[in-house]
């Protein structure tokens, strides 16, 4: 006889991986997109302006309709830091660098935070890994130099491709400061309850990037609607309901699952960097992102070995 719960429970996984893998081509497309966005018709600290207090507007507006439960007076100092050091430098930084990197590069850099994750564990937390932990992490550290030193090679898309890929990497270490800090909080809070204040807290140093953006070609020129789509999806896709998404696909697939997701990302971004022509890809990326993908594989086994032991 048939278990009447295998129904639902299957109708779950889809929807965990479904969530998951939508979640994941917003976030490969944003890449892209915005690399056509910086400097034909904005400047990258427009669009930084943009993505962080669009996004706070948008939470905050969530909020007034859902419920969100009150933050412990403990974890203010986290939330702060989160929003203002945490994700407010990482998306400055990652835009930053589209505008001088190649958009392709920058995607396989950005699959770095969970090594980053170990290290800060290992130099402030006194954390431990397993010598497999520590083995995919130096497996990923040589993708990132195998994609710093494609930089110097012919065909490269960007402007400046060696300070694109050096600014990529400091937005991959500014996430994963920003995972560290809100670890705790984000087990504690819903998603509104917590985006809606790291969003504020992140939208504060934004306003400084607002001025100037009157003369930015978008305003002045006549772009027509192409633009004015691409930053309504920059805003709305991977800014907001990315965020939506990921609670549910953790819930119903595990976050493991979840995380072996994230190395799509570069796949998306460099199909779509591909189909849009702004870039061709090149040999030495597809290999740093092969290395830096079996790095982070080897890291989540041995992470997932050494929960099996406790």
């Amino acid at each position: 006889m048939a278990n009447p719960e295998s129904p639902q429970k299957d109708g779950n996984y889809l929807l965990g991986n479904g969530c998951m893998l939508l979640a994941v081509i917003f976030w490969g497309l944003n890449i892209p997109v915005t690399k056509v966005l910086i400097p034909e018709w904005m400047s990258a600290n427009g669009v930084s302006a943009v993505r962080l207090i669009g996004g706070c507007l948008l939470f905050w507006l969530t909020s007034l309709f859902i419920k969100c439960e009150p933050i412990r007076r403990g974890d203010w100092l986290k939330i702060f830091l989160g929003g203002f050091v945490g994700l407010f430098l990482f998306i400055f930084l990652f835009i930053m660098s589209l505008r001088y990197g190649s958009a392709i590069d920058i995607s396989i850099i950005l699959t770095l935070p969970p090594m980053f994750v170990i290290l800060i564990g290992v130099l402030f937390l006194h954390k431990r890994p397993s010598i497999t932990e520590y083995l995919g992490v130096a497996i990923s550290f040589v993708g990132a130099v195998i994609v710093i030193a494609g930089g110097y090679g012919q065909g490269s898309a960007g402007t400046d491709n060696i300070l694109g890929d050096l600014l990529a990497i400091l937005s991959a270490l500014c996430f994963a400061i920003y995972l560290v800090i809100l670890q705790k909080p984000s087990k504690d809070y819903s998603p509104l309850a917590l985006l809606r204040w790291v969003y504020l807290f992140a939208a504060l140093p934004a306003i400084f990037l607002v001025p100037g953006m009157q003369d930015m070609p978008l305003v002045k020129g006549d772009p027509g609607y192409g633009p004015w789509l691409e930053i309504g999806f920059i805003l709305l896709c991977p800014t907001f309901f990315a965020y939506f998404l990921t609670p549910p696909a953790i819930k119903n697939i595990g976050a493991e699952l979840c995380s072996i997701y994230q190395y799509l990302i570069p796949v998306v971004a460099a199909i779509a960097a591909v189909l849009m022509g702004i870039e061709k890809i090149r040999v030495i990326q597809l290999v740093a992102m092969g290395v830096i993908v079996a790095g982070m594989i080897l890291t989540n086994v041995g992470k997932k070995r050494a929960i099996d032991k406790k």
